[in-house]
């Protein structure tokens, strides 16, 4: 398609001034033309009065958008019309927007739908009532404009039927380059798509400043955020993209919602998965389980097929964190070493209770490991924390650490009430749940892509090869480091054995709870230990699993599914303490 002030000259041939009289001219378009183009509307002829001056004095600036199908013939006509006006008359001006044939049936169906217009064919033109974009005035199609034109104008067109259709073949050849001038241009910027799920629950709200400040990825990355929720959230999730964009945050590119499962993880980078929420529920811990398995058989699905071959997902929350990290595995085998569950709100809850025994700040204990299911029996290892900066009689420069296990002398607080504490602690702090979930899931990410700081142990939760005597197939907290843009699970450590009573307590939940969602067990079994399930480890460790069962919810609804229930279990799980004299509290609590 030539220049504009070609297509001027050109248009020049076959645009004339109406004459006073036009009972002789018939406005009919060409039939030729029906087959091609739906507009085919007929055109009313008939005497029309003198054309009008387009200005009477006073401000009366005409904004037309003239919108069509790219090889539409009457959408070519038009534009030259317009092309014509918009040269000629000095208020008069034209705005342009051709869609490729694929998509121009949606694109009409959407804008008619916000603005309560009702117009079928190819071209739509309306006059807009203030700036480019905002309120419009719908003025029709192709006969309706050329009407316009000579009302007002007092100008029409006879372009030829041949010559409509190669300037409209030109429309669809011009369309179709600048698409793809477009996707060079964007794939010159290329910025990180992260995607989150279930981003209407607070988890997302807290995430998104950090994501976009920069922290996490780099000062240097772009990100583009995508939020995936169900068509009910729909508003709120609009809320929060424009929450976002009051950030003004430099790195965050762009920011959209996605409520279409289809489109669903297209390109992405990143994957987070948050815990989904719904106001139904079920009354059994084993149809709870059963629950996981649509929804994470569907993200499976949709990463594998959509997503960046290289992407990274990363399973967050409190809701049977493990077991949908393994059923995502399942469903993305391709994908399976990029999918890892966040361990660390666990681990920052057990250093903040033992900062507060010690007198000192969280950030200065490291190397707590968690064993196990991160939400529900976990083992909290302190053979190898270590205290920084601890003020006492013995000091040292600040890389210089000491044993947190050499700093309690209060054995009986170490056996019994960390436990109570932290049970405690998770009770009581739902409110600040969200935070602490946001805070983990970006710290993980950092690790992931920048390395985790040198010499120290983080705890993930990764599917298990045999590591440490832990059954193959299943999702397992253990310890590792991130180095190189992926993480390795440190084999090496030393003096870290769990006895087989501790680990088949674990390892029991989870490989349970994967057959029940599978649907190869019909009931879950709790484990029950006939003798002391940390007897030798009472001077050196923590001496029980630290029972989170109880916070397993099922918070899963989306408009594609089934709605996924709450869950209100009503099958016992039992937590044990031991105390230094052997003696057994059990302690029989409901997932409730």
């Amino acid at each position: 398609m030539g220049g504009t002030g070609e297509r001027i000259k050109l248009f020049k041939i076959v645009c004339h001034r109406v004459p006073q009289d036009l009972s002789s001219r018939s406005g009919t378009p060409d039939p030729a033309l029906s087959s091609q183009c739906a507009c085919a509307t007929p055109w009313l002829p008939g005497n029309r009065p003198a054309a009008i001056p387009a200005r009477r004095g006073g401000f009366n600036m005409a904004k037309f958008v003239l919108a069509g199908r790219a090889d539409c013939p009457y959408y070519a006509k038009a534009e030259l019309l317009a092309d014509y006006l918009q040269k000629n008359l000095p208020d008069f001006h034209i705005h342009k927007i051709t869609q490729h044939p694929h998509v121009w049936e949606e694109w009409l169906k959407d804008l008619c739908e916000k603005n309560k217009w009702s117009h079928k064919n190819s071209p739509i033109i309306w006059r807009e009532l203030l700036d480019r974009g905002g309120e419009g005035l719908l003025l029709g199609g192709y006969n309706e404009f050329l009407e316009y034109a000579q009302l007002y104008h007092g100008v029409t067109s006879s372009m030829t039927t041949e010559l409509m259709k190669i300037i409209a073949q030109e429309n669809l050849e011009t369309h179709i380059e600048k698409e793809l001038e477009e996707e060079a241009r964007k794939d010159l910027i290329n910025p990180l798509q992260v995607w989150i799920t279930s981003a209407s629950v607070p988890a997302c709200y807290n995430l998104i400043p950090i994501l976009t400040s920069g922290e996490v990825f780099g000062m240097h990355t772009e990100i583009s955020l995508n939020l995936f929720d169900n068509k009910e959230a729909e508003e709120n999730l609009r809320s929060v993209v424009a929450e976002t964009q009051d950030l003004v945050a430099p790195l965050l590119q762009s920011i959209s919602i996605c409520t279409r499962v289809e489109d669903a993880f297209r390109q992405a980078h990143v994957v987070i998965i948050l815990d989904d929420s719904t106001d139904q529920e079920v009354y059994t811990l084993e149809g709870c389980i059963r629950s996981r398995l649509p929804l994470c058989r569907l993200y499976g699905y949709l990463i594998e097929k959509n997503a960046h071959n290289s992407v990274r997902v990363i399973v967050g929350g409190k809701t049977f964190v493990n077991l949908k990290t393994v059923l995502l595995m399942r469903y993305a085998p391709n994908l399976a070493h990029n999918i890892v569950a966040v361990a660390l709100g666990v681990e920052g809850q057990a250093k903040a209770v033992l900062a507060r025994k010690l007198r000192t700040t969280p950030s200065c204990i490291k190397n707590v490991i968690i064993w196990g299911n991160i939400s529900g029996n976990n083992y909290i290892d302190l053979r190898k924390a270590k205290v920084y900066r601890y003020e006492s009689a013995i000091w040292g420069p600040p890389n210089y650490s000491r044993p947190v296990l050499s700093l309690i002398f209060d054995s009986e607080w170490v056996n019994r009430q960390y436990v109570a504490t932290l049970r405690k602690l998770t009770a009581t702090g739902k409110q600040f749940r969200p935070i602490l979930a946001a805070h983990s899931i970006a710290t993980t990410l950092k690790y992931w892509y920048h390395g985790s700081p040198p010499g120290e142990i983080v705890s993930l939760g990764v599917l298990s090869e045999g590591q440490f005597g832990i059954p193959e197939g299943i999702v397992f907290s253990m310890p590792v480091k991130f180095e190189n843009g992926t993480w390795i699970v440190l084999t090496d450590l030393t003096d870290i054995e769990i006895s087989e009573q501790i680990m088949t307590r674990m390892t029991s939940d989870l490989i349970q709870e994967k057959l029940i969602a599978l649907g190869d067990l019909v009931s879950f079994q709790p484990y029950q230990s006939e003798t002391d399930l940390a007897k030798g480890y009472e001077k050196t460790t923590l001496p029980t699993t630290y029972n989170n069962q109880e916070n397993q919810r099922v918070s899963d609804a989306v408009d594609f599914l089934d709605p996924i229930p709450q869950t209100i279990s009503e099958k016992p799980h039992s937590q044990e303490l031991i105390n230094d004299s052997g003696d057994k509290t059990v302690e029989e609590r409901q997932i409730n």
